[in-house]
């Protein structure tokens, strides 16, 4: 059985206790039809080390190697979506960073199982770079990213959307996770405008949520999945 506490100390502190294998399982098999469809977002937002999201990459990565296995470059595609779509948050950074490793981990394995003598240049790569983009060491009550020592920073928590458009080209856009959570205009009234009248946040409607979701806060060309980590 894998450990639930690193030590006592991070009890009392960060009330940081790992939920184990089982619970995970059956917690998400209430929503296994959403934990095998392999673009369907998901965010932890006290990841710690990954438990859950482990499970899901797992779940995810089963169905493309079962629907795609046999075409390295579909695979790789759809690998790569099912992997921009885990997002992760933890206020420690040794978590943060045990979680991409983890996610890496579980990526690495079932690529190669795949390709077997022949990866592709510059997968495994982009791969690393997305999870660097979307597991992030930050605060989810603050919604602000931590510096060294745990505390809140100015910076807001940003993550990024990573939509397949045609063959391996994707699309970048940069959300705002502080808007992201403020709810969508068909459920309730929003605020577009601050005490001085000044628009506070663009919304656009979303056709896959059916709902107005903040615009993004930057954009960037399409690119190839091989090349997502030239685009800063």
């Amino acid at each position: 059985m894998a450990r639930q506490v690193k030590s006592r100390e991070r009890v009392v502190e960060h009330g940081e206790v790992f939920t184990n294998e089982r619970e995970v399982n059956a917690m998400l098999d209430l929503v296994k039809q959403e934990t095998e469809r392999i673009d369907s977002r998901f965010l932890e937002p006290a990841c710690g080390d990954g438990n859950f999201l482990a499970e899901v990459m797992r779940r995810k990565l089963s169905v493309v190697r079962s629907r795609y296995g046999k075409s390295l470059p579909e695979y790789e595609r759809y690998a790569f979506v099912a992997v921009g779509s885990m997002y992760g948050v933890d206020i420690l950074a040794d978590n943060a960073r045990e979680c991409r490793d983890r996610l890496y981990g579980i990526v690495e394995k079932d690529y190669l199982a795949v390709c077997k003598k022949s990866p592709t240049p510059r997968f495994l790569e982009s791969i690393r770079y997305v999870l660097e983009k979307n597991i992030l060491c930050g605060n989810a009550l603050s919604l602000k990213r931590v510096d060294a020592t745990g505390n809140d920073t100015d910076e807001p928590i940003i993550f990024c959307e990573w939509s397949l458009v045609t063959g391996d080209m994707v699309k970048r856009r940069d959300f705002r996770l502080d808007e992201m959570l403020q709810g969508s205009a068909s459920q309730q009234q929003m605020s577009l405008f601050g005490e001085s009248g000044s628009p506070v946040t663009e919304w656009e409607y979303d056709e896959e949520t059916k709902a107005f979701i903040p615009a993004p806060i930057r954009e960037y060309p399409l690119t190839s999945i091989y090349e997502v980590s030239d685009c800063e």
